[in-house]
């Protein structure tokens, strides 16, 4: 069966961690608000039964699957893209969540006081916003990723081969390198481990298709992810 994937057509965002993980596994998908449109994705997502709150959401093997995490944990165990044991299957979508933990961050630094202002409404607000983030969560979720693999002994996660834990930590450092490029540079050199994964998955055989073609939607000033140079610092 062909996968359904419904997300927003024209920007990565949280679409983007589940497309990695379906081109990287090579399932059949169709990406459908690509050819349909975001009204089509509005229609599409109120005719369920049990409705998911917002995009992405998958439709797969009869069943709608909302949440990031919650598709990637699903996948992961019916199409390898999961450690085998149970342990290794909890801790990947606790690594999941806390890299939906940094997205969610990532996209309050530019819009902290409400999501349904523009970014120029709250510019004042967005410039503290953009400090604690950069100097103090940054580094902590970095940080915790690269004791994470300093424990794993093998360049990976939670095991000795990519799970999609290992794809969702590489699109979480495009983009921060993507929004905050001055305070990447600054400290991934104090992050060895993270940048090194990053770089091993941005060159996956099972990716380079995919991350070489149109179907990876640039990261863009309308997604989770952007660029305002008065937020970003060394």
């Amino acid at each position: 069966m062909t996968a359904k994937l419904w997300y927003w057509p024209s920007i990565p965002g949280r679409g983007e961690f589940v497309r990695l993980s379906l081109e990287a596994a090579d399932i059949p998908y169709l990406d459908c608000a690509r050819s349909g449109g975001a009204d089509a994705l509005m229609k599409d997502m109120g005719g369920h039964a049990t409705p998911p709150f917002a995009p992405p959401y998958l439709l797969i093997d009869g069943l709608v699957i909302g949440q990031t995490a919650t598709i990637l944990a699903y996948l992961g165990e019916k199409c390898g893209l999961a450690p085998d044991t149970v342990k290794g299957r909890v801790f990947a979508q606790t690594l999941q969540l806390t890299i939906a933990d940094a997205v969610a961050e990532a996209h309050n630094v530019h819009h902290p006081v409400a999501i349904d202002l523009y970014y120029e409404d709250q510019k004042a607000e967005a410039a503290t916003a953009a400090r604690g983030f950069r100097e103090q969560r940054i580094p902590k979720f970095l940080g915790y990723f690269e004791d994470v693999l300093s424990g794993s002994g093998t360049g990976w996660l939670t095991d000795t081969r990519w799970r999609y834990p290992d794809l969702s930590l590489f699109q979480l450092v495009e983009g921060l390198r993507y929004a905050f490029p001055r305070r990447m540079k600054a400290i991934e050199p104090d992050h060895p481990k993270v940048t090194a994964l990053a770089e091993t998955v941005g060159e996956l055989p099972e990716l380079a298709g995919y991350l070489a073609s149109e179907r990876r939607i640039p990261f863009n000033q309308d997604g989770i992810f952007r660029h305002y140079p008065e937020l970003d610092s060394e």
